[in-house]
């Protein structure tokens, strides 16, 4: 009895000194608890921050208690990347000494990749700022467009996926989804449509192919910073509609992509839509980090990444009007808009059931070369 009383003595002070702490920070994590969101979003990040640089394991005693880290996407989605974008736009519109821009576009060049002797200007000196550089235009000859196949790469880049839409489902790469009404927005009255949808109701991959027999289709071109920057139209089609979503500019590279659940729906965007000789075509330019300039030629009341645009909203502009009842024609290969350093083009459209793709998922891809055709 002596000398289990000896072995307990000595282990009370310790079991009181082990439990205090925990016991302070589960009153601790009460208090937060009763805090309002943002304030305790606020007290996390440090802690969270330091759980995923310091060694591992080294924050765990606080799982003990309750705590728990936010989840690295939500730290990410958490980062300003609409301030940062504005403030590398800002940047990106200085003008650089004559002296200076030769090494700063070489190291440019060397890092990307960047092939100089298909660009309509060669000399470097020639580019006043980074933004001039980044929508460098290239030689006539530098990019043939195919006239054998209906559908063309509308940009240089990288496919990421494409195919057949199913479930109202489109993969942004292979194995993860978004929803097509999320991206898309919800369907325009069909009193605004130069075309009626086949089915007035039903899914909304339904409302949006206006031909029976017809599927719907997909591509997403993933654009390097290296990659050249201007974005041409795919086929010979009449935009009537854009819609403007302003969102976060996270990075859409195929690895945050394959992150990044509906990563394209979270981003700021610019859906046009129209028709073509099959039915309903559309194409959507998605802004990232440090792109947050997307232009579109014709469309000089678009602003991309303007603070007066709230997250979570959209603004809808017709390009039907009294005056012209079609939209604006676009032929295939004509210019189309361009982007600041590289992104991503989305292209949904109807066609028949014997269109076929001429791709590979993962493949290099430059602007006038076949998507697919009949």
């Amino acid at each position: 009895m002596c000398q289990s009383e000896a072995r307990r003595g000595p282990e009370l002070p310790a079991a009181k000194w082990l439990h205090f702490p925990q016991l302070a920070l589960r009153r601790r994590l009460g208090q937060l608890s009763c805090m309002s969101r943002p304030a305790l979003k606020l007290r996390s990040w440090p802690l969270t921050v330091l759980y995923y640089l310091l060694p591992f394991g080294a924050l765990r005693p606080l799982s003990r208690v309750g705590w728990r880290p936010v989840s690295r996407v939500a730290l990410y989605k958490s980062v300003p990347t609409r301030l940062l974008s504005r403030a590398w736009g800002r940047l990106n519109q200085v003008e650089l000494p004559h002296w200076l821009r030769r090494p700063v576009y070489s190291l440019y060049i060397w890092t990307f990749g960047v092939n100089m002797k298909e660009a309509a200007v060669e000399d470097l000196h020639h580019y006043r700022n980074l933004s001039e550089f980044f929508r460098r235009k290239l030689k006539p000859q530098a990019r043939p467009v195919c006239g054998l196949h209906s559908v063309i790469s509308p940009s240089d880049g990288k496919i990421l996926n494409f195919g057949q839409v199913k479930n109202c489902e489109v993969e942004q790469v292979k194995g993860v989804t978004y929803s097509l009404e999320s991206f898309l927005g919800p369907r325009i009255s069909t009193e605004d449509l130069p075309f009626p949808p086949a089915t007035p109701c039903g899914s909304f991959r339904n409302q949006l192919v206006t031909r029976e027999g017809n599927e719907l289709y997909h591509c997403v071109i993933y654009l390097a910073p290296g990659d050249y920057h201007c974005f041409h139209s795919p086929t010979d089609w009449t935009v009537s509609h854009r819609r403007h979503f302003p969102g976060s500019l996270m990075s859409v590279n195929p690895g945050m992509a394959r992150w990044i659940k509906e990563l394209f729906c979270h981003n700021e965007r610019v859906v046009l839509t129209g028709d073509w000789k099959h039915g309903f075509f559309s194409l959507t330019a998605v802004g990232a980090t440090n792109v947050g300039s997307i232009r579109i030629y014709f469309d000089r009341d678009l602003h991309t990444n303007s603070p007066r645009y709230s997250k979570g909203s959209y603004n809808d502009f017709s390009f039907v009007t009294h005056a012209n009842k079609e939209g604006i024609p676009m032929r295939k290969g004509e210019h189309l808009g361009e982007f600041n350093l590289g992104s991503t083009i989305v292209l949904i459209f109807e066609a028949p059931k014997d269109f076929n793709f001429k791709l590979k998922a993962g493949q290099k891809i430059r602007f006038g070369e076949a998507l697919g055709s009949l």
